[in-house]
């Protein structure tokens, strides 16, 4: 049956509630806007009365039955999916939920290096046991991008009992690996594929735009539509498709991170946003894809400046690109990325997603405005101008990059006994944290992997790169397993 995508069940039993003029002797304590503060004379009352506690008629996110049970049919008809789940913890708790549901203790995942930290921790609430693929390194940019598919196939066979892959379609960077062929060896070896969709929310939306998770066959997806798609922040869905989905499993593991008490603005968020995509992204996302590759030719004509699009992606061996992400080079005007993130903010009031050491990356969706890009345009040509006039040195990206031993699962190494250690007394320890170096966006280390001196090389390398080091510890220290205490850890096979 054609559903009617014009219809918002949640939001419109919401906004009935809110003008409903009900008695509130139930939480939350502002009692819908009765209890005055500071926020409310910026935001309105309006938004305090939007923000209800799942009374009578609006129904139960754990365990939907009404308007959100409608609401999430609207949205996985809209994502070609067979079923969706609201999430109101971000794609993190849906890469959670998916791992979880998915692998037992000890079981496998295939899954590439550059993860985000949410799979890491994944890793340790579900107990199993990572298979990890070395991601393209692009050693002009700086940075850590897709899968080769030929990595994937070669950790696929060389693991016939892994229970999934795990891909991210696209990367922060839009990038896209071969996710339909990985798909189809995934499933003919009997396994699950799920994905990692934080940034590509908008990709069903447009044939101009890489193949979405379920278009390839996925069986499973997380997607941030707060990121692509106009959402509030915070909000995204899990969906899913094919026989693989043990959907009790499935609900009882979202059920079991997610909040009794959810966000009803968050749900209503995304029952709107969905509505705005469905109707206004094929219409509009031509536009926005010719005002993005227009921007990048204007950033290619200032000097010591690079816009890279899907050309220069598919040269270096990406499947496809998502061109609705802006990335300039920008160290060849001898300055990081990071350097011209902050004078954009400081002095051009320009808010970028993120900066690397070579390079600036900017997000753009359907409610990007022209004018908003040619003020991005006009602000880098004044920085071009200024630092150009200094005649400084280019950067030059150098990736180094080594391949730690795993010795336990990171759940084992997670609950092990832990001790802190300058970071030259480590070498063949047992890290019992996770060491993330940004760019290129790798964990040099996880738990449960063997610091070897080639780890702490390459994490020096990296810290006179001027990379941001994220990590449990600080001040030259790293967390260990404290071997003497442990062996009454390896008994626990159950762990």
């Amino acid at each position: 049956m054609e559903k009617d995508h014009r219809s918002t069940p949640f939001y419109t039993k919401l906004l009935e509630y809110a003008y409903s003029n009900t008695t509130p002797l139930d939480v939350p304590g502002h009692k819908l806007g009765a209890l005055h503060n500071d926020m409310m004379d910026v935001a309105g009352e309006m938004m305090f009365k939007l923000d209800a506690n799942a009374p009578r008629g609006l129904d139960n996110l754990n365990r939907p039955t009404g308007v959100i049970k409608e609401a999430a049919e609207l949205m996985a008809d809209a994502f070609g999916a067979e079923k969706a789940y609201f999430l109101t913890g971000g794609t993190t708790m849906g890469i959670l939920a998916m791992i979880m549901s998915v692998c037992r203790a000890k079981e496998k995942v295939i899954l590439p290096r550059n993860v985000h930290k949410s799979a890491i921790n994944a890793l340790i609430l579900s107990g199993a046991v990572p298979i990890f693929v070395a991601p393209y390194l692009d050693h002009e940019l700086g940075i850590a991008n897709h899968m080769d598919y030929k990595e994937v196939e070669k950790a696929i066979l060389e693991n016939p009992d892994a229970k999934a892959v795990f891909v991210i379609n696209p990367t922060y960077f839009g990038v896209a690996s071969d996710l339909k062929g990985i798909v189809d060896l995934a499933h003919e070896k009997d396994m699950m594929v799920i994905v990692d969709e934080a940034h590509g929310s908008h990709l069903p939306f447009s044939p101009l735009l890489p193949q979405s998770s379920m278009e390839a066959g996925a069986d499973m997806s997380s997607c941030s539509l707060h990121k692509t798609v106009g959402s509030l922040t915070q909000s995204s869905i899990l969906i899913t498709q094919g026989p693989r989905v043990d959907h009790i499993r499935l609900r009882s593991t979202i059920n079991m991170i997610q909040s009794t008490s959810p966000s009803s603005l968050l749900l209503a968020s995304l029952d709107v946003a969905r509505k705005t995509i469905y109707f206004e992204g094929p219409k509009q996302m031509p536009h926005l894809i010719e005002m993005a590759h227009q921007t990048r030719e204007k950033i290619n004509q200032i000097h010591g400046l690079k816009a890279v699009g899907t050309s220069y992606f598919m040269k270096n061996k990406a499947y496809d690109y998502d061109e609705t992400k802006i990335i300039v080079k920008v160290s060849d005007l001898g300055i990081t990325g990071f350097d011209v993130y902050k004078e954009l903010f400081d002095e051009h009031h320009i808010q970028l997603e993120l900066a690397e050491t070579h390079l600036i990356l900017a997000v753009l969706s359907i409610g990007t405005k022209q004018s908003d890009l040619d003020h991005l345009v006009e602000a880098l040509k004044v920085v071009s101008e200024k630092y150009s006039a200094m005649q400084l040195s280019p950067l030059q990206p150098k990736i180094k990059y080594t391949y730690p031993e795993a010795y336990t699962r990171p759940r084992e190494a997670y609950h092990a006994p832990k001790k802190y250690v300058p970071l030259n007394q480590a070498v063949d320890e047992i890290a019992a944290e996770s060491i993330m170096i940004y760019p290129p966006g790798i964990p040099i280390v996880i738990p449960g992997e063997i610091v070897s001196q080639d780890i702490l090389d390459d994490l020096d390398f990296y810290q006179q790169q001027g990379s941001v080091i994220l990590s449990d510890t600080e001040g030259g220290y790293i967390k260990i397993i404290d071997k003497e205490y442990w062996m009454k850890w390896e008994d626990d096979e159950d762990l």
